[in-house]
């Protein structure tokens, strides 16, 4: 493109018509284009409709979403009880071992408060 300052006040005109006779045909183009395809400036390059989900698509969708999700967790879980350590049964005493460590701690008492104490 030339330097506009260069230019005679005659070629400037020139240039002026010129760009007014593009601008003529391209407003006569897209008056034709509209015509035969609809909105002109859905034709113009470079903007395009919206596109619209329908419901069904939205729902087939999120049903699949859900089903990734699901299996994810389900994985997960099995994961965690693999890596997770098995608790341990709590013990229980016996009857007869129980009866010993009473009587042991009874021996422990009397002697104790023989000593005339109250605290061990």
């Amino acid at each position: 493109m030339t330097n506009l300052h260069n230019l005679t006040v005659a070629e400037l005109r020139k240039a002026v018509a010129i760009k007014e006779k593009i601008e003529a045909l391209q407003s006569e183009l897209d008056s034709v284009a509209g015509a035969e395809g609809g909105d002109a400036e859905a034709a113009a390059p470079g903007r395009r409709k919206r596109r619209h989900m329908s419901a069904a698509a939205r729902a087939r969708i999120g049903a699949a979403q859900r089903a990734r999700w699901a299996k994810a967790r389900k994985t997960a879980r099995a994961s965690a009880r693999a890596a997770a350590p098995a608790k341990k049964k709590k013990r229980k005493v016996s009857a007869a071992a129980r009866a010993k460590l009473s009587a042991i701690a009874r021996a422990r008492w009397a002697r104790v408060k023989a000593a005339g104490e109250s605290k061990l």
